[in-house]
């Protein structure tokens, strides 16, 4: 019989190596390859021709008929944006975050709300027992709701208990950490374990219908522990992001097979719970009124929803031969990097001399490059001492030439700031045609649009 080869997985990336070492070679991290159980190998299995002997498959065309798949709305709307619509019957679904940002939480909410629709739902806690749970459903105002719950952490006891008689509706599985699986060895929140428990749990979705949701830990990285293997076995994966010393909380769609990806839904922790924000915009924006220097309004756009958020600057002036720092929270570093560029070789201004800081309002993260025009709005302004308009927004491209190129979408961005009572827009010149009740203002190039900021010209 063939000798069995050890393997050694990695805990945090799920790389296989043929020894132990201190270090992962593909993801640099330290003391994280664990030995596991080696595949059984056979002289029929080395051998043997995989071009026969199976079952032959049905082959259907791209013109196949295919019915829409069936959605279960949550009953809490911002939840449903980020899904598309709701939950998918026979899909599998994760959700990360950091610990204590409402993962649970907010689970437990959309669990009560369909279980009292009429669903049946069950809800398995690994972390928690069951009247540490039930406790929190009564503080929420949901002790009366008939969510079916369990503490367990075997896949197999859970997977027989349900598989007993009407398969739920909606599973919850918090955490796949916690789960353990005894086909495997190793102990629960390794990369077999989770590996071995996800596939268990999303073969029984597929094969009763039920839409199962994995709660995942994240890392220091914010990265969802384990492989990421398991982020390509679900069908839609959901980020929880915000601070646990902040109110709000931003659920953002990263995967999605049944819909548009870069969705988010926007929730405020309060003390009965994650409640909906219907305009996220306001959240964002500064309640003031008069102009202020270094402050410019961005209309960001996640995926069909524009959301209105404040870009600050503030730069601070130093002595002959100190070294000038730059602080972003919120955007991009190199981003900014590049923006100072193009503004000291294609705009004459220097911020050789300066600190620079530069942040956006209301722990919201930045990833559209139409902000490029804000954030030069906002450090022109910071530089000159000069306000950009408070009924001002500003939106666009800038390229490493000085061109400021239109973006997607702008209509949706100025109808949004419209009805939030903006009357002016700062935009790229192509954008200029876009029908609109507000002023608008378009500039080709970068130093066109400095030169208005300063008044020369």
């Amino acid at each position: 019989m063939a000798k069995l080869q050890k393997r050694y997985v990695c805990q945090a990336c799920g790389s296989v190596a043929s020894r132990w070492q201190g270090q992962c070679a593909d993801c640099a991290e330290w003391n994280t390859l664990a030995e596991e159980a080696p595949l059984n190998a056979t002289p029929f299995q080395a051998k043997h021709n995989l071009q026969s002997g199976g079952r032959a498959i049905q082959l259907v065309g791209l013109d196949a008929e295919v019915k829409l798949p069936d959605r279960m709305a949550t009953g809490i709307a911002e939840l449903d944006r980020a899904l598309g619509g709701g939950f998918v019957e026979a899909s599998a679904t994760l959700i990360g975050g950091d610990p204590g940002i409402g993962k649970s939480t907010l689970l437990l909410q959309a669990a009560a709300r369909m279980a009292s629709a009429g669903l049946p739902v069950a809800y398995v806690s690994g972390e928690e027992a069951a009247d540490q749970v039930r406790l929190r459903a009564r503080r929420l105002g949901l002790g009366n709701a008939p969510v079916q719950l369990a503490a367990a952490t075997s896949t197999r006891d859970i997977l027989t208990t349900l598989s007993m008689g009407r398969p739920p509706a909606l599973l919850v599985i918090d955490s796949i950490q916690t789960m353990h699986s005894d086909l495997i060895e190793g102990a629960p929140g390794t990369v077999s374990q989770v590996r071995a428990s996800s596939q268990e749990l999303i073969r029984f979705a597929k094969e009763r219908g039920t839409a199962v949701v994995l709660v995942g830990h994240v890392t220091k990285d914010g990265s969802i522990a384990g492989p990421r293997v398991l982020e390509q076995m679900v069908d839609t994966v959901l980020s929880f992001e915000g601070e646990r010393s902040h109110q709000y909380r931003i659920l953002r769609a990263i995967k999605n097979r049944f819909g548009g990806t870069d969705e988010i839904g926007v929730f405020a922790m309060q003390g009965e719970g994650l409640c909906e924000v219907a305009n996220p915009s306001s959240l964002f924006l500064t309640q003031r009124n008069e102009s202020v220097t270094g402050t410019t309004v961005f209309p960001a756009l996640e995926g069909t929803r524009p959301v209105l958020v404040e870009i600050q600057a503030l730069t601070v002036r130093l002595a002959s031969g100190a070294t000038p720092r730059r602080a972003v929270v919120g955007w991009d570093s190199g981003r900014l990097a590049m923006i100072l560029a193009v503004l000291e070789a294609r705009c004459g201004l220097s911020f050789s001399a300066c600190e620079v800081y530069l942040n956006v309002a209301g722990g919201y993260r930045v990833q559209d490059p139409a902000a490029d025009l804000a954030v030069a709005a906002a450090l022109v302004s910071a530089l000159s001492e000069r306000p950009v308009p408070i009924d001002a927004v500003a939106f666009g491209e800038v390229a490493l030439s000085g061109e400021v190129r239109p973006v997607a979408h702008g209509a949706l961005r100025l109808k949004e700031a419209a009805k939030l009572g903006f009357e002016r827009a700062l935009v790229p010149a192509a954008s200029k045609e876009e029908r609109s009740a507000m002023r608008l203002s378009g500039f080709r190039t970068l130093g066109a649009f400095v030169d208005h900021m300063l008044g020369r010209g």
